[in-house]
């Protein structure tokens, strides 16, 4: 009995042991456990010392606590004190908690609010917390009311990041340049504001690009303004939240809450384009060209003499050099042509050129510079051979006893270029030149067509480039579609004025087909009172093609575009003067307004497009194409980017079917029209 006791438990244990093999087998074939949903929530705030809303607060250091880990992002410059403060603040960032160091001593009887913007987010995903503030007051008194808004760029309705906007209760026009804003905020990604803890009153609302982080704006700097005084103020409103229960099902409750106004301001920012006279550059990067660069465009060109000691002593420059110089006269090329001065290492010049004095003011001043050049050093056996090679050579016919003229083997000679291949109909050839020319035979270029496979001469009109006369000449033609051209230079045509001349030089041009062309009509209702400048921009928003609208006519035909996706930019020529113009802060001039077509539109070779264009049917915040924004908010972990639609996209679900359609022809109709439908109207 005793020995059967003990197999028994000697068996019982073994079931024991394979029980626990096979739980623990069963456990080891289970998957990997998952790490559940991902965190898209940014974190939470939970309370401060001192808390939000404090009074009698005289303290300068104030701590914050968050449900998880939180970082900053770039403090220094989004995280903003209001009223400024003469330090800026310190803020950091540790585990679960955020410290504020306010560095200046506090002002009585005063609202401060530490705007944190955008800089919060948690420590893992990157979830932004957005608008985050603590405010506190020093006295028994909590100032509360706010105004909202956008920032955009005024050229080109792009959100302006990190821009300081503020308000004055001062409404001296001087306020501006001499006080520091007396509440400020930042703008977030998006170009959206709000400033904080106003007290009642009026103000007067600026945005400005703070380059010296004085709180004011300087001349130079970016600005906007509103139009109107600013009278803050809230309302009682019902809010409607959805809550939802443990199980899934949702339901609305209404509560109480408070709407602050202004809250759609809209400032678009520009710069006056003002800048300081003085000179900011001069150098000779070759022997044969100097250059100057002022600070400002400048309505004068500078006077240049050349000083006692330098070859030609008091020769003023127009006598041994050539000038090229920039729309704005504020960069300045001059080619040397005077063969004493351009064999000179050293240059001694007294330039006179306007400056700005101590109250800002242009006034002409003189400074004496040194232009300096020097040749690298040749190795002997390099100088004589290069000396045997400049030599010219000639050889006498044996028979007739004439002379042909060799050039030397390294003569330099002027370089000529064409270009060829594919040639637009509505476009010039150009023939461009590395030196500034002396003479140009115009007989001696040749523009002929390839008809019954024999070259025919046509006549050729030159002209030379208003922007570029030295170095650049067009040639004018209607180019006949499909048809061959050849541009030729012949040897000799031009001379530079350092003597070399050119060697023949050609270039064969293919003539497009209208068929690889598309052409564009787009209809503007309601802008039959304004001249308008429509541009044809591509997908890095520069413009392609444009074209004047003027004022008594709501349609644009922009013709012979190349085929390719395209955006469209209209600006109010207010002026008429054929460009975009920026404001005046003084004078209270907004900048011209312009505007975006919301989707991009695809153009087709031998297709005519119509596009009916509503600019005012879009707010100007919601205009801009999401693909050509170059200021893009930064899309959370796995968030896809908007995408562009045309007018095709109907359903889709960002910005389409918002705007009438664009329909197509093909110019010889031989397929529907684009989209598959007509245009709606």
């Amino acid at each position: 009995m005793e020995r059967r006791g003990r197999s028994n438990m000697k068996g019982m244990r073994l079931l024991v042991w394979l029980a626990l093999v096979m739980l623990m087998a069963a456990c080891a074939s289970m998957g990997r456990p998952e790490g559940g949903t991902r965190d898209i929530d940014p974190p939470k705030f939970l309370h401060s010392d001192p808390a939000p809303g404090s009074r009698n607060v005289n303290k300068t250091k104030l701590t914050a606590y968050f449900d998880e880990n939180i970082q900053l992002e770039d403090a220094f410059n989004k995280v903003v004190v209001s009223p400024p403060q003469k330090q800026t603040a310190k803020v950091t960032a540790n585990g679960h908690r955020l410290y504020v160091d306010l560095g200046d001593s506090l002002k009585a009887n005063t609202t401060y609010t530490i705007d944190f913007a955008d800089a919060i987010k948690d420590l893992n995903e990157g979830n932004i917390l957005d608008g985050f503030a603590i405010d506190f007051s020093t006295g028994s008194t909590l100032d509360s009311l706010r105004i909202s808004g956008m920032v955009l760029q005024a050229e080109n309705l792009e959100p302006a990041q990190g821009m300081l906007v503020g308000v004055y209760s001062n409404l001296s026009d001087t306020a501006l340049t001499t006080l520091p804003l007396e509440r400020i905020a930042r703008t977030n990604q998006l170009g959206q504001f709000t400033i904080r803890n106003l007290a009642p009153g009026q103000y007067r609302v600026f945005a400005i690009n703070d380059v010296n982080h004085d709180n004011h704006w300087d001349r130079s700097e970016d600005i906007a303004f509103f139009d109107e005084l600013v009278v803050p103020s809230m309302e009682n409103i019902n809010v409607t939240d959805t809550l939802y229960s443990s199980t899934g099902e949702d339901s609305l409750v209404t509560h109480g809450g408070v709407r602050y106004l202004p809250n759609d301001i809209l400032l678009t920012w520009f710069n006056e384009n003002y800048k300081p006279h003085y000179l900011a550059d001069y150098k000779r990067p070759e022997r044969r060209k100097f250059t100057i660069t002022l600070g400002a465009p400048a309505d004068t060109l500078p006077t240049i003499t050349i000083v006692d000691g330098a070859p030609g002593a008091g020769r003023k420059v127009e006598e041994w050099a050539l000038m090229h110089a920039n729309p704005g006269k504020d960069s300045l090329e001059y080619w040397i042509a005077d063969p004493e001065v351009l064999a000179a290492d050293s240059l001694r010049l007294a330039v006179t050129y306007q400056k700005n004095d101590s109250l800002d003011r242009p006034v002409w001043t003189t400074d004496t510079l040194r232009f300096f050049f020097k040749d690298k050093k040749e190795k002997k056996e390099k100088k004589k051979k290069k000396k045997e090679d400049e030599e010219p050579r000639f050889i006498v016919d044996s028979i007739t006893g004439d002379t042909t003229f060799l050039p030397p083997a390294d003569m330099e000679y002027l370089q000529v270029s064409i270009r060829g291949g594919s040639q637009d109909l509505n476009k010039p050839v150009t023939i461009e030149t590395n030196l500034p020319l002396a003479s140009l035979d115009t007989a001696a270029i040749h523009l002929e067509t390839f008809v019954d496979s024999v070259w025919k001469p046509l006549p050729v009109r030159l002209r030379p480039d208003t922007l570029n006369p030295l170095l650049r000449r067009f040639i004018d033609y209607k180019w006949e579609p499909g048809e061959k051209y050849r541009v030729v230079v012949d040897s000799l045509a031009a001379t530079s004025i350092y003597g070399p001349w050119n060697k023949a030089v050609s270039a064969e041009l293919n003539a497009k087909k209208l068929e690889e062309y598309s052409n564009l009509k787009i209809e503007l209702p309601g802008t039959d009172s304004i001249n308008a400048i429509v541009e044809v921009l591509t997908s890095s928003d520069a413009p392609a093609y444009r074209s004047f609208k003027p004022a008594g006519t709501s349609v644009v035909n922009i013709e012979l575009i190349n085929p390719g996706t395209y955006y469209l930019r209209l600006v109010n020529d207010a002026n008429g003067n054929g460009k975009w113009d920026t404001g005046n802060v003084a004078d209270s001039i907004q900048p011209e307004e312009v505007f975006y077509f919301a989707k991009k539109i695809d153009l087709k070779a031998n297709w005519d497009v119509e596009q009916v264009w509503d600019i005012y049917e879009l707010p100007i915040d919601l205009q801009k194409p999401y693909a050509i924004k170059k200021n893009k908010p930064k899309l959370k972990r796995g968030e896809k980017a908007p995408q562009d639609e045309t007018d095709e996209d109907e359903d889709a679900p960002w910005g389409g079917g918002m705007n009438q359609g664009f329909g197509g022809n093909n110019r010889n109709n031989s397929r529907p029209g684009f989209g598959g439908r007509p245009a709606r109207l």
